[in-house]
Order: C-alpha cells, then sequence, then structure tokens
C-alpha cells in the first residue's frame, strides 16, 4: 500500500502560499490507519520506551495508540494554557507564526526513554520546542518519528544528534 497516495494535499491552507497535507483521508482508511501505526510500533518494539510523547492535536492520533502497543505511557504537549497542572512552556517559530507548547512538570522522570511523535515535519519549530521540554525534564530521547517529513524545508537539520524516522517524504 502507498501510504503516500492516502494523503490530500489542500493549496493555500491555512493560509495562502502554504501546502497543507490533510492525514484525514489516511486515517478514515482503517487498513492504511493500521498499517502506519503498526509500522511504528514494530520500528520501535525493542528500544525499551518508557513515554511517548505527542504533539498537539494531529500527534495524538498516532500516538496514543502506538504507547499502548508498545506498552508505554503517553504524555501530551499542548498548547499554553490546556494542561491543568504545573508546567514547562516554550515558545516557537513556526513556518506562518508562532506559538507556545506546555508538559507536565511531572510527565517524565530524570532517564526514562522517550519516542517522540507526530503527523508532519517542516520546519522543525514545533519538533524542536518538545525536544527543549523533555530535555528540562531529563528525559533521554531514544527516537523522533512523523508519518511526513517535508525535506525542502530541512527541519531534520535541527534534529541532528537523534534517530529520526518519517514514513512518507516529500
Amino acid at each position: 500500500m502507498d501510504l503516500k497516495n492516502k494523503v490530500r494535499e489542500i493549496p493555500n491552507f491555512p493560509k495562502e502560499g502554504i501546502l497543507f497535507y490533510d492525514i484525514t483521508t489516511l486515517l478514515k482508511d482503517a487498513e492504511a490507519f493500521q498499517k502506519v501505526v503498526t509500522k511504528l510500533a514494530d520500528f520501535y518494539r525493542d528500544e525499551r520506551i518508557h513515554k511517548v510523547v505527542a504533539i498537539e492535536s494531529r500527534g495524538f492520533i498516532l500516538g496514543a495508540p502506538l504507547a499502548y502497543l508498545l506498552k508505554a505511557g503517553f504524555v501530551p504537549v499542548r498548547k499554553t494554557g490546556k494542561l491543568p497542572s504545573e508546567v514547562y512552556e516554550v515558545k516557537y517559530s513556526l513556518e506562518y507564526g508562532s506559538n507556545t507548547l506546555a508538559i507536565h512538570k511531572d510527565a517524565i522522570g530524570l532517564g526514562e526513554r522517550v519516542l517522540v511523535v507526530d503527523d508532519l515535519l517542516a520546519t522543525g519549530g514545533t519538533i524542536g520546542a518538545t525536544v527543549d521540554l523533555i530535555q528540562k525534564l531529563g528525559g533521554a530521547i531514544v527516537g523522533i518519528a512523523f508519518l511526513i517529513e517535508l525535506q525542502d524545508l530541512r527541519g531534520r537539520d535541527k534534529l541532528k544528534g537523534y534517530p529520526v524516522l518519517s514514513l512518507i517524504s516529500y
């Protein structure tokens, strides 16, 4: 199955000049969705992952079932103001603006093995901010996984020193 054919491209969303890769068309296909989650789980099965950290909001869709299959905890990284307890926050830039991400201060223990998951790697701003948050908590990042990578935007360059997996590349 060609996963790339399951992703819908929407020009000029969320603003003029941006090509949005809509994964809802892949997610609604039971076989394709199962293939993605199983492929990720198989790749990381022997890594002794303690926590799967996923980024709001589409990262949650992949991260939760992946954590379940890996018998790991699930940690959400959310936009500011969405988590109810004490948090660390970091501000970051993305290709069409800026944002702030937060993680609970007690989400990851010192030295816990962490897999980070998101739907898309573009410029690397969001994932870079997430890596900063995990480092603040003392987590050991053993992998960073994406469904899609936009290679021309060179987000992977911001992740040197970390093993990165992308299932689909554009």
